[in-house]
């Protein structure tokens, strides 16, 4: 008899905790519909826990497919943010992602001692799934004891809910969050200046408001730091499709330079860096110039080395300008392997730029060369001939930086960096053959014969 009893109590106890799943289940399983006091009621970590119990849209990266009778609902959607917004908010804000560090990253131990941070968060008119997403990706992935506040720079968004709706949310979250209003739009690099100098962390992390992050990847970049303060590191920028917001790894095997129109471009890494490495995939990359969207810098020396040129305009160029001045001026950017950051690349931008996208890239790209690229501007300007008419500005304080921080010349840059370069390193004189006027400039730069009519004269 008193066994019986004891079989029912145990009968019963396993019915109670079997009801409770299913009720926090059904519960969770619409979390990203749950209103701001629903939000408010629940722990972040229960919810992180709970999310990856079930086969979500997105889970584990996958990618998200919309059924045929939504398709034209989709491209609507696409439509305001330049990405599947509707696969997007199908996703959970906490959704689970593959490991894909190399085998070799996933052993390494880090020092107890590393530097904290503070993240900062740049957003404009940003889609509420993708900006949480991010938010929630570094929190949950994250040592809480390195991570000391998230910063979020808001440009003059319009949109309701990133008003008082998203300053109730992030009151939930078990990390401080700030947000910051610019008064009016001040693009991308006055915005990271407002946000940086608002930070209370060691080091700053500069992350795009559609970022995930992944395991493991801010331990390796602080590390770097602690092992050298003048070290701006940059993560693998994973890829997430802006169409299924499939994630997918990044490769180790590139790194960035540029090309004769000063635009930003991924190149394979050379045999020199494979050499320099000793073939060690696991250690970071020197890499000539960085994307500008996800970096960790010390703070102290983000100031000291001239923070960002706040002459500058909204957005493009600013990444370059950093990784001259940065391995100009004795410090080095580096790509960190073992770190892993996934980001929205879009085919094309939601956003106006005031005065024209043009207009402002060439103007930010102009005070860069008359800045850091002495003669060798000449070759810039050959190619985009426009940017000679664009009124850049007072260029006088940023040459004042580079006298006062003893910088090399660009020559060196180019010698001892990126010695894989398009420019020639060495040339006695630049000129013009009215011959080559009418013919493509890009088609003279890469023909020898155009070559040696624009009397490059190599040593």
């Amino acid at each position: 008899m008193r066994r019986f009893v004891y079989c029912k109590v145990v009968l019963t106890t396993s019915l109670v905790w079997v009801l409770v799943d299913v009720f926090l289940l059904l519960y969770f399983s619409e979390c990203n519909k749950c209103d701001d006091k629903k939000d408010g009621s629940l722990l972040p970590a229960l919810r992180a826990v709970i999310s990856r119990r079930h086969e979500g849209p997105g889970e584990m990266g996958k990618a998200v497919v919309i059924p045929k009778d939504e398709q034209e609902k989709m491209k609507e959607l696409f439509k305001i943010n330049q990405f599947n917004l509707m696969a997007s908010d199908m996703i959970a804000l906490n959704r689970s992602l593959p490991d894909v560090r190399l085998d070799g990253c996933k052993t390494k131990v880090y020092p107890d001692d590393v530097p904290n941070t503070s993240i900062v968060i740049v957003f404009h008119n940003e889609a509420w799934s993708t900006l949480l997403r991010t938010v929630h990706s570094v929190i949950n992935r994250s040592p809480r004891h390195l991570l000391v506040e998230i910063v979020l720079v808001d440009d003059a968004s319009e949109r309701d809910f990133l008003k008082k709706k998203l300053e109730n949310y992030v009151r939930t979250l078990e990390v401080p969050v700030r947000i910051l209003r610019m008064e009016q739009r001040s693009g991308l690099i006055r915005a990271r200046l407002r946000g940086a100098a608002a930070t209370k962390g060691q080091v700053i992390t500069f992350l795009d408001a559609h970022c995930e992050c992944t395991v493991g990847w801010l331990e390796p970049l602080l590390a770097r730091i602690k092992e050298d303060r003048t070290a701006v590191v940059c993560p693998i920028i994973d890829v997430i499709s802006d169409e299924t917001f499939e994630y997918m790894a990044g490769s180790d095997m590139t790194y960035g330079g540029f090309n004769w129109k000063l635009n930003f471009r991924w190149y394979p890494v050379p045999q020199r860096e494979m050499d320099r490495r000793k073939g060690d995939r696991t250690l970071p990359v020197r890499t000539p110039t960085m994307a500008g969207g996800l970096f960790s810098i010390d703070k102290t020396y983000f100031e000291e080395i001239g923070s960002y040129d706040p002459g500058m305009d909204i957005w493009g160029g600013e990444n370059l300008e950093m990784s001259f001045r940065i391995w100009q001026c004795g410090g080095s950017l580096e790509i960190v392997t073992c770190s892993h950051v996934g980001h929205v690349f879009r085919k094309a931008t939601p956003y106006s730029f005031p005065g024209g996208t043009g207009q402002v890239i060439n103007k930010n790209n102009r005070r860069l060369a008359e800045v850091w690229m002495d003669d060798f501007k000449d070759f810039f300007y050959i190619i985009s001939p426009g940017v000679m008419r664009v009124d850049y500005g007072d260029v006088s304080s940023r040459k004042g930086l580079r006298d006062a921080l003893r910088c090399k010349p660009f020559s060196w840059y180019l010698e001892n960096i990126y010695p894989d370069s398009q420019i020639p390193r060495r040339y006695y004189s630049l000129g013009e053959d009215r011959r080559c006027r009418h013919a493509a400039l890009l088609g003279c730069f890469i023909s020898t014969i155009c070559l040696s009519s624009l009397n490059l004269k190599y040593i």
